[in-house]
């Protein structure tokens, strides 16, 4: 039966509600992987506003160009103040993990190329994103606000959610809420005996396999936790293609999924034969998690989502 919902749900039409995130959100399993966070409560996921610094500058309207920079406003309490946000390329809204007041907020066009006059209608006093692949566009949106770029590099979410929270003035709350995310990490590690646990970190795409290393986004939450890899799976990169499923072995694996391409591959990889030859899937201990999440966030919010799974699903099998 989840296979057949499975089937509709690909099978619609390519709707906000229709990417891979929403099904995993609606589905209690996945070609018989356990789906993490299906009851993850969103009201609460942004922090109540922060004070500015003292003498720093306080922004009133906030464009945001990207889910990693909106990750940190709601994490610093400042959603409210968003008076614009970019949108994926897909044009979907913003990550639902964030709430829903977040994917409320007023668009400004995608992520990949902005709409200028709908930021400089918009009236910012900051505007705050990664860095863009044009240069003109920087030049363009300084011409109309103050605007503060970050750096792109996922690896580095924590120094650029720091640097998110100076920009914001609020730099003294960035680093306590980052300084408190890592205590609470150990803590929940200590909780679920983290240590004890080698767990594999798998994505699926519409053709390929990856291992989400020690330094990708949900690989460095795990570690914050206290969690094991394979050793097979402790990478000198973030992530890497692989062709043997064997390396996707663990004491228990996560698995997510790039899209609705990636869904409808993973699920006819987790299917097959081979699949079920690995232990951990013959222990029933698959779990599936929101790839908008343990992939793309990027953030304070987001890391946090990730040990909540983690506390959920650690020491668990799929019934």
């Amino acid at each position: 039966m989840a296979a057949a919902t499975l089937v509709g749900l690909a099978g619609c039409s390519n709707t906000p509600d229709d990417d891979a995130s929403t099904i995993v959100r609606t589905t209690t399993k996945i070609a018989g992987a356990g789906v993490v966070g299906i009851e993850r409560d969103t009201h609460a996921a942004c922090a109540p506003a922060t004070p500015a610094d003292p003498g720093a500058p306080d922004p009133q309207r906030i464009v945001v160009l990207d889910s990693a920079a909106m990750d940190s406003v709601c994490a610093l309490g400042l959603w409210q103040r968003v008076v614009g946000a970019a949108t994926s390329d897909a044009g979907t809204p913003q990550p639902s993990y964030l709430g829903a007041g977040v994917s409320a907020l007023p668009s400004v066009g995608p992520a990949g190329s902005p709409d200028v006059g709908l930021i400089a209608a918009a009236a910012p006093d900051l505007i705050l994103g990664s860095e863009p692949a044009d240069p003109a566009l920087a030049d363009r949106l300084r011409a109309v606000a103050p605007t503060v770029f970050v750096g792109a590099d996922p690896v580095q979410w924590k120094d650029r959610f720091l640097a998110s929270g100076k920009a914001l003035g609020r730099g003294i709350s960035a680093q306590q809420a980052l300084d408190a995310y890592t205590a609470d990490a150990a803590r929940v590690g200590a909780e679920i005996n983290a240590r004890q646990t080698q767990a594999s970190v798998v994505r699926f795409g519409s053709d390929s396999l990856a291992i989400e290393g020690p330094g990708s986004f949900s690989g460095q939450v795990l570690a914050d936790t206290g969690v094991q890899r394979p050793a097979y799976q402790r990478l000198d990169v973030a992530s890497k293609d692989i062709d043997d499923l064997g390396d996707a072995e663990g004491d228990l694996i996560y698995v997510s999924f790039d899209g609705s391409g990636g869904l409808e591959h993973g699920t006819s990889v987790m299917e097959s034969d081979d699949w079920h030859e690995l232990g951990a899937v013959t222990d029933k201990r698959v779990f599936a998690v929101d790839d908008a999440i343990w992939n793309d966030g990027n953030g304070l919010v987001a890391a946090r989502a990730v040990v909540t799974d983690l506390q959920r699903s650690l020491n668990e099998y799929v019934s």
